[in-house]
């Protein structure tokens, strides 16, 4: 019988530490999701102004984010048209993000822009693009292969269209014609 009364207060002892145990309560916060919105496959979008399509765009894949934000994750490819609706150049990257907020893409990878009318190319490793001021800008490393000349620098600030552009730090020889308008600093 003494071992029935001490099986007994163990077993009551074992209850109230349960209790105890259970009636510490921890308050977890729920986590709040900030992945993509919306998913996209083969997709294109036009971009136009009075009718006219200034810009074309392809992305393989793209997410959309709550607060409007977008991201092309395999990559971009942008055909850009001038006021005629003529294709003037082209961009392609590896990745783009668009943010809704500074209405500003950022493309990286390899970044490849080619001014069709020109015959000219840059490559450089991250490129940002205003499309309000049709505008293009780096901080990075820039190559630009024209018809006969091959320029380099860090920098550089341009028309959407490559049509003008400044670099920053120009590096390698490139021949000036006396008279002409320097678009290079």
């Amino acid at each position: 019988m003494a071992f029935f009364i001490y099986m007994n207060k163990l077993f009551f002892l074992f209850i109230l530490l349960q209790l105890i145990a259970c009636g510490k309560t921890e308050v977890i916060q729920p986590l709040e999701y900030d992945g993509p919105q919306r998913e996209g496959e083969q997709v294109e979008m036009h971009y136009s102004e009075n009718e006219v399509v200034k810009v074309r765009m392809l992305a393989d894949l793209v997410y959309e984010f709550q607060v409007g934000d977008r991201e092309f994750p395999k990559g971009i490819y942008m055909e850009f048209f001038n006021d005629l609706g003529i294709l003037s150049s082209t961009l392609r990257a590896n990745h783009a993000y668009y943010s809704k907020k500074d209405n500003t893409w950022k493309a990286t990878g390899k970044v490849e822009v080619i001014n069709l009318e020109k015959n000219e190319q840059l490559n450089t490793e991250e490129l940002f693009w205003r499309p309000e001021k049709e505008q293009i800008y780096t901080e990075s490393f820039v190559t630009i292969r024209m018809q006969t000349e091959v320029i380099y620098g860090e920098g550089l600030e341009a028309k959407q269209d490559m049509s003008s552009y400044t670099i920053k730090k120009p590096q390698g020889e490139f021949t000036i014609e006396e008279g002409a308008e320097t678009p290079v600093r």
